[in-house]
């Protein structure tokens, strides 16, 4: 009887548990469906996630530099101060772009492949102070853009290749106003050859629209030569043109790798941070970064710099780290680190340091700025002090002299005190040559004689 019963049992708990197996399959699957629609979503919200938000002195930044984007993303936090989009590919610049980002001060774009700017792109943006457009591939714009930007104050746009033509007669006049000082600063027209050169802020605007006139000296002129504009030199290569600049969070110049032969040329006041490393400076002339007075850190490691002037680093009183690093430097002229009252670190590795006098200022400096963490000074020649550290180098100059050169120099034990200064010490060699001798106590040759 209980096997009968425990048979009937499993013929019905068998097909429910078919049921129960197959509704788990259906459910798995759907589930399946589920996680990978969840997977896409992750992965969208990975693409999104890759920009780094922080906060620095009560500010929001989002930066979203190197991350290949071709636009903004609508998910990102709408409440950011500052927003980081610089060196990555987006190419135009379409209307209502930003217009999410209310609370923004300070957008960055440069190093993208802008070629265009909708009229209304920064629509929203009432509180943007700064505007970075540097190195894209603008051609024209108009005044337009900038409507919306009520408080713009620094707005840079250089190193684009600006045809300076009627359409770009409205920009131009708007940043040539007296008021507007740091706008458009050190962008150069690229286009027509007659202006090729001229700096946004200084072309005649006269001029931009000579090529359109009927009858027209411009270019293409056949006319009179009277009205034929002259080509321009070619421009000098500046620092605005052969590097890049940063403003946040910390204004930066990028000079890195960039094939220099010297310092380039027109250095801006507000550059906190300079990376002029991996080029071919040999050296350094006097005062050249008296106008980056805020300077307080300077990379010039991986040149090839062997001589430093003494006066190449006047009016850097805040800097606070100097990198000298795998240069050719054997020593500092006499007050070269003068002015650098406030570093704290200084990097020498990696120089064929030269272990003789003009070694001694560099330590002097070294001792008696205390505070300043230094390395790499190790001796390189003469070849008996390869491989030392110059401050043991150092501590050796006023040694023993080498035995080959000692005299049989006896120092008696009155030679301490004042005594013997005043006394002069003759001697003579078997050769008859003067030589020093201990001090001997003469007799006293005055006699005296008592009177009653």
């Amino acid at each position: 009887m209980r096997v009968f019963s425990a048979l009937m049992l499993l013929l019905v708990l068998r097909p429910a548990e078919l049921r129960r197996r197959s509704r788990s399959g259906e459910g798995e699957a759907g589930g399946g469906v589920r996680g990978r629609g969840r997977a896409a979503i992750n992965r969208r919200q990975t693409q999104h996630s890759q920009c780094k938000e922080y906060e620095e002195a009560e500010e929001k930044y989002l930066d979203c530099q190197d991350r290949q984007l071709t636009t903004v993303m609508q998910d990102w936090p709408t409440d950011i101060h500052h927003l980081l989009l610089a060196r990555n590919k987006i190419q135009i610049l379409r209307d209502n772009m930003f217009s999410q980002f209310t609370q923004l001060k300070s957008l960055d774009l440069q190093q993208n492949v802008i070629s265009m700017v909708e009229e209304r792109a920064f629509s929203g943006l009432s509180r943007l102070t700064t505007l970075l457009l540097q190195h894209n591939s603008l051609t024209t714009a108009s005044e337009e853009v900038l409507l919306p930007l009520s408080r713009l104050t620094y707005l840079r746009i250089y190193d684009n290749p600006w045809h300076c033509q009627c359409s770009l007669d409205s920009l131009i006049r708007t940043i040539q106003v007296p008021s507007n000082r740091y706008l458009g600063n050190y962008a150069k027209c690229a286009e027509p050859l007659s202006l090729k050169g001229q700096k946004l802020k200084d072309v005649g605007v006269d001029l931009l629209c000579a090529d359109s006139k009927p009858g027209g000296g411009g270019q293409g002129g056949q006319g009179g030569g009277g009205g034929r504009l002259k080509p321009t030199s070619r421009p000098k290569m500046d620092a605005t043109s052969m590097c890049h600049t940063y403003l946040f969070p910390r204004p930066m110049l990028d000079c890195s790798n960039k094939d220099l032969k010297s310092v380039p040329s027109g250095l801006h006041s507000d550059i906190v941070k300079m990376d002029l490393s991996g080029n071919t400076i040999r050296s350094l002339r006097p005062k050249q970064f008296l106008l980056s007075k805020d300077l307080k850190q300077l990379n010039l490691s991986s040149n090839s710099l062997h001589k430093i002037d003494t006066a190449s680093f006047s009016g850097l009183l805040y800097l606070r780290e100097l990198d000298l690093s795998n240069n050719s430097l054997q020593y500092f002229h006499y007050g070269v680190l003068e002015d650098l009252y406030f570093l704290r670190k200084l990097s020498l590795d990696r120089n064929p340091w030269m272990c003789d006098y003009n070694i001694h200022y560099l330590m002097y400096w070294l001792k008696h700025h205390p505070g300043v963490s230094y390395s790499g000074l190790v001796c390189s020649e003469p070849a008996e002090f390869r491989g030392w550290r110059v401050e043991d180098y150092v501590k050796t100059y006023n040694g023993e002299c080498p035995k080959d050169k000692q005299t049989d120099l006896e120092i008696s034990p009155g030679g301490q005190g004042g005594e013997n200064e005043a006394q002069e010490v003759v001697g003579e060699t078997e050769g008859g040559g003067a030589l020093p001798q201990p001090i001997q106590k003469k007799p006293n040759r005055i006699e005296i004689i008592r009177l009653n």
